[in-house]
């Protein structure tokens, strides 16, 4: 479009756009050099780049639970960036992450949410924080002790130890017995045969 006016031609005959750079893994260390202490360690302890996200919000779109979480998994990773570490530490959202899968699939920069949010989590229990989803906080461990535990998950054990922890004992019940009645959960666990190693990899972790 031709500009009509001279003093506006004048004014903007010298204006250039700015050169756009393609964001890469150059560009994350760069940012990295001017994280927090906060980000950097989310970073190391996850193994993800999370300096690589330029809230594109394509992980928010895809994910399954983020109408539920305070902060939705794009703001999560803004504020890892911002270092905002306490507010995130006492947040629902790394609880509410059923690490589906859904944001690294769909993140143009390959950033994979799942480990980042089970490092949060790890965070937030080692600074004493309580888990604002007690019943997510629940079943996630009677999951990983069942793991443990056999190797694999048996439902009808795991699903005791949720409703002790949960002291949530009578909802579902019917449920429950139904799926039992029907053969659908077996009442005998079977353990793997290298359950050493799986013992192992918790021994690792800390476990």
């Amino acid at each position: 479009m031709k500009v009509q006016n001279p003093k506006v031609k004048a004014q903007t005959s010298n204006f250039k756009l700015p050169t756009l750079r393609p964001f890469g893994r150059a560009q994350g260390r760069l940012c990295s050099g001017q994280a927090s202490n906060f980000a950097l360690e989310v970073r190391r302890r996850s193994g993800e780049n999370v300096f690589r996200c330029y809230y594109c919000q394509k992980c928010t779109v895809g994910c399954p639970t983020a109408y539920v979480m305070d902060y939705k998994p794009a703001q999560v990773l803004k504020m890892i960036q911002l270092g905002m570490r306490e507010p995130l530490l006492k947040s629902s959202a790394p609880w509410l992450c059923v690490g589906c899968e859904a944001c690294g699939t769909r993140c143009p920069n390959g950033i994979r949410l799942a480990p980042v949010m089970d490092t949060l989590k790890y965070m937030a229990l080692e600074a004493g924080y309580a888990p604002p989803e007690a019943k997510a906080y629940a079943l996630h461990r009677s999951f990983l002790n069942n793991i443990k535990l056999f190797g694999r998950v048996h439902e009808a054990t795991m699903l005791v130890e949720y409703k002790l922890r949960s002291r949530d004992l009578f909802s579902d019940l019917d449920l429950g017995v139904l799926l039992l009645l029907k053969g659908k959960i077996p009442l005998l666990p079977e353990r793997v045969k290298a359950l050493d190693q799986v013992k192992e990899l918790y021994r690792r972790a800390g476990q």
